[in-house]
């Protein structure tokens, strides 16, 4: 069990200051709509950047993920979309700012009509796409185009990977659990495989929240399904979650 003591805590949560500090890199959050979370650096920890190659981050935000994937994969060319305009702004600067900023292409576009006229085909894609697609829209217009699909559902996201993704190359993905059905008729759909899943649960006996999905063009054989608890009890961490983030957050 690993005890995370009070004032540390209080250095890893978002409060209101307008940075985020990891390890390698800070993250300027003050006028971006979505805030550094859990999810994406869940994402940006778990995905198999392999050996390199070219990476896209979808609906970049901050830039986070694509920041976590360019410290782990020191050889990997990577590209940041959003069409977001203070969501541009802001990865700019953290991107810019950054020891990776030679790596990464931030790009001002929609990803529908990115994936359109691109020529790249990429071996890694990543996602933390909006989700909340059945819920009440907040009146915040900038805060509501982040969380829910209003400009990116997921039938269109995985439409859209379909003819930028490499032939062998894999599409990450952090989803809420309640939608794993969903995500399966997509699948069929677009006939993309299972590769690997993470069931991610907030506590120990609590129901899960989330699940991280690889997917591939490619049939697989033996999809890899595992279980990620992220909390033994409140603020005692897990050793498979200090593990996976201990290379990011500051005080882990």
């Amino acid at each position: 069990m690993n005890k995370i003591h009070a004032k540390e805590r209080q250095k890893i949560k978002i409060m209101s200051n307008p940075y985020f500090r990891f390890k390698q890199f800070t993250i300027y959050q003050d006028k971006c709509a979505m805030k550094v979370g859990t999810d994406g650096v869940l994402l940006g920890a778990w995905s198999d950047v392999g050996s390199g190659g070219k990476m896209l981050d979808v609906g970049t935000g901050t830039g986070l993920i694509a920041l976590m994937m360019a410290q782990r994969s020191p050889a990997g060319s990577l590209w940041a979309v959003d069409n977001e305009e203070s969501a541009l702004k802001q990865a700019k600067v953290n991107i810019g700012n950054s020891p990776f900023s030679d790596r990464i292409t931030l790009v001002n576009s929609s990803f529908q009509l990115f994936a359109r006229q691109t020529a790249i085909r990429f071996d890694l894609i990543v996602s933390n796409p909006p989700f909340f697609s059945d819920s009440l829209l907040p009146p915040e217009k900038q805060r509501a185009e982040a969380r829910h699909s209003v400009t990116l559902t997921l039938d269109e996201l995985l439409f859209s990977c379909r003819s930028c993704l490499a032939e062998s190359g894999i599409l990450s993905l952090i989803l809420p659990y309640s939608r794993n059905n969903e995500l399966e008729k997509l699948c069929e759909k677009y006939a993309f495989h299972l590769k690997r899943k993470t069931i991610v649960y907030p506590l120990l006996n609590a129901i899960p929240k989330r699940i991280l999905v690889e997917l591939t063009r490619q049939q697989t054989s033996q999809p890899v399904t595992r279980s990620l608890i992220i909390e033994e009890s409140r603020h005692h961490y897990t050793r498979d979650f200090t593990d996976l983030v201990r290379d990011f957050y500051l005080y882990m």
